[in-house]
């Protein structure tokens, strides 16, 4: 019986890398030996539970992580078309068959192998440039994430948009919105060194809301407008959410005019108040946005034709020898922007 390393929930806070059986594609599946696998806020989030409530009575199981892995495919089965051995491929993490991987899934990405059950081109699966380093590759799936967002959004060339949250998420929004031929684009943060990636990837402005006041800043770049009411507002048309502080809600409040929209696409942290009088004084669009309905592999070629831009969002390429210390960053705050874990010291 082949085998092989897979990491997993241990205890609150910890991983576990395990040795399991190495999964064996049928007809219609693919196997793909894992390259590179980025570390999500989904995978911190289990861990900071100790697992995942999947367990009689709600308790907690042990979970396979990582759903944002790139690789090489090593085996396919024989009703599998459109795949060959040595194709460099993404994945869709929602497109498993028995659940998300990574997420629920009986296989996660954050291992030396993946099966991908079904494996059928463009829906489960997308192949990608050798032109494209694995480690950027990996960045497939959270791109799809900020590429939803921005849709959502409906941002047109002549807008003026802020961005809360230079993470991963916020800065590969700004990086959709520049692409998209977006006018201005602001990114606020509180962490000096992300404001500097933002500027990188090509943000026009940056605030520190820790130190200036975001209506005012935000005024001084996007012009003076009003809400309904006529008090005085900022020019920005677009507020993106991608940081799930209270905070962010209440600047938004405060600096919104007449008809503007916000799009949220962090996990929400809980608050006492929203304060929907003041969405009622701005007549404020509240527009939720979550994962990737059809955008999980239109951001595949892009981000190939673009690599290098987005090559900047990471902070950190950790060995899976080193997985523990590459989950310890991630869980530190502050210590990284993102990480992503590479198998046999793939490019």
């Amino acid at each position: 019986m082949a085998t092989m390393k897979s990491v997993q929930t241990g205890g609150v806070g910890k991983i576990d890398v395990v040795e399991i059986e190495r999964p064996v594609p049928g007809p219609k599946d693919a196997l793909m030996r894992i390259r590179a696998c980025g570390i999500c806020g989904t995978d911190t989030h289990f861990l900071h539970l100790g697992g995942a409530p999947f367990g009689p009575g709600g308790s907690m199981v042990a979970l396979p992580l990582g759903h944002e892995p790139a690789g090489e495919i090593v085996e396919v089965g024989a009703e599998v078309a459109d795949l060959k051995v040595g194709d460099r491929v993404v994945v869709n993490p929602q497109g498993a068959p028995s659940g998300i991987i990574g997420c629920g899934d009986k296989y996660g990405g954050m291992s030396e192998y993946l099966l991908i059950e079904d494996a059928v081109l463009g829906k489960s699966v997308a192949v990608f440039p050798d032109t494209v380093p694995f480690h950027v590759a990996a960045l497939n799936e959270p791109m799809a994430v900020a590429r939803h967002c921005v849709n959502r959004s409906e941002a047109k060339p002549s807008d003026k948009v802020v961005v809360f949250g230079a993470g991963p998420i916020g800065l590969g929004a700004t990086i959709w919105l520049k692409l998209r031929g977006v006018e201005h684009v602001v990114v606020a943060d509180v962490i000096p060194e992300r404001l500097e990636t933002a500027l990188a990837v090509g943000a026009d402005a940056v605030i520190d809301s820790a130190a200036e006041d975001v209506t005012a800043r935000l005024t001084e770049l996007h012009g003076r407008a009003a809400n309904a009411l006529g008090q005085p507002r900022a020019g920005t048309d677009i507020y993106i959410d991608a940081a799930g502080a209270p905070a962010v809600f209440d600047a938004t409040i405060a600096a919104a005019k007449w008809g503007a929209k916000m799009v949220t696409v962090a996990v929400q942290k809980k608050s006492d108040a929203i304060d929907l009088g003041g969405m009622l004084r701005s007549e404020l669009t509240l527009i939720a946005s979550q994962g990737y309905p059809t955008e999980i592999f239109e951001v595949t070629q892009e981000i190939a034709e673009h690599h290098e831009r987005f090559a900047k969002l990471i902070s950190h390429r950790v060995p899976f020898a080193e997985a523990e210390h590459a989950f310890e960053l991630t869980l530190t705050p502050g210590a990284a922007e993102k990480v992503v874990v590479t198998f046999d010291d793939a490019s």
